[in-house]
């Protein structure tokens, strides 16, 4: 005897996947309720939302988000621009915005430029295309035609925000919001550190990235603060690939050049500054008695090795968390994104300072 199909199954397969309608009739609840849940859970009282969800669950439902964004006229989509997902110290700022944004009934949408200018050009063209409500971009530096993408979204009603860049003295000429710090005044930061510590012959390692203008900016701020203190500055560059490698060879560089006696060397990154650490561990050269070494990122890595090493922390998450604060407050009022200048602190360890 032939088995008799399930009516519900059936009817589901003549007309595509569960409906609103279906998830209504099996919480007991109207599909404005189920709408409103879907669009802002926050708003729905508890138990009713509970047997929502359970309704969801049961009948597989999955919203049409754009059928509703073309219904409502609204986006929901926050869409952000990250140099490197995989890097931790953008890692954290994506679980900022990600933690930020939860619950609100935004989505994310992530993409990576590999720190390259031509590539947020052409994945800002592709994101525009899903008109998002939100546009989250890292730094201030962008090509021409990203620059007029940007301009015609804010125009056109959507929120803006540079993150991870904010300089005291300079405003966003085209209005954006920008979170973040001032990357120079770090770098100052960081040189009055070591000039502190009677350090007069210096060195700032730099990002090999071209485009990591942020890190740039950092060695421009620690060699004007070392001129304006008199003090010999040295610039060099680390090579590309594995960062604790690049490390390792600048120390080795530092070490072999009789005419660059460096005591004190500023570092991009942690991670450029723990390969140098380690170098210098393997040749026996005392730190920070011979060579004293300052990073940046506050890495977990730099809180293990002996000596630890000294740092700057900046908010990583932080970041991310004011970005989603500022985008949805953006999103619902219409109002344009406020800016909002976030604290990096300097983490003083044993590789600067003898403990």
């Amino acid at each position: 005897m032939k088995a008799t199909e399930d009516p519900a199954k059936r009817q589901r397969r003549g007309h595509g996947r569960p409906t609103l309608h279906e998830v209504a009739d099996a919480a007991g609840v109207t599909r404005i309720t189920v709408s409103r849940f879907i669009r802002e859970p926050g708003k729905v009282a508890p138990e009713t939302a509970a047997r929502i969800q359970a309704a969801i669950q049961q009948t597989g439902y999955v919203p049409n988000h754009q059928a509703g964004q073309l219904a409502s006229g609204a986006s929901r989509i926050v869409a952000a621009l990250i140099p490197n997902v995989g890097h931790s110290i953008f890692a954290e700022t994506i679980q900022g915005l990600t933690e930020g944004l939860r619950d609100s009934g935004r989505e994310l949408l992530l993409m990576a430029t590999g720190y390259s200018l031509e590539h947020e050009e052409s994945q800002l063209r592709a994101l525009l295309g899903w008109a998002p409500g939100a546009l989250i971009v890292t730094g201030r530096q962008h090509t021409p035609a990203a620059l007029r993408m940007l301009r015609d979204a804010q125009d056109g009603g959507t929120a803006v925000i540079e993150i991870w860049d904010h300089p005291e003295d300079e405003d966003s000429e085209d209005g954006f919001a920008r979170i973040g710090f001032d990357h120079k005044a770090i770098g100052r930061t960081m040189a009055r550190h070591l000039l502190d510590q009677g350090h007069r012959a210096l060195a700032y390692v730099d990002s090999g990235v071209a485009e990591d203008y942020r890190a740039h900016e950092r060695g421009e701020g620690f060699a004007a603060e070392c001129e304006a203190r008199g003090a010999k500055v040295h610039a060099l560059t680390a090579g590309t690939g594995d960062a604790f490698d690049a490390g390792r060879a600048v120390l080795m560089a530092l070490g072999s050049d009789a005419k660059r006696p460096v005591t004190a060397a500023a570092f991009a990154n942690d991670h450029l500054a723990c390969g140098a650490l380690m170098q210098a561990q393997s040749l026996g050269i005392s730190v920070p008695g011979q060579l004293a070494l300052l990073g940046f990122g506050d890495f977990p890595i730099g809180r293990q090795l002996l000596p630890a090493l000294t740092t700057m922390r900046p908010p990583r998450a932080g970041i991310g968390q004011a970005a989603a604060e500022a985008v949805l407050a953006a999103m619902a009022t219409g109002d344009e994104p406020v800016s909002r200048t976030m604290p990096c602190e300097l983490i003083v360890r044993a590789s600067t300072v003898p403990a």
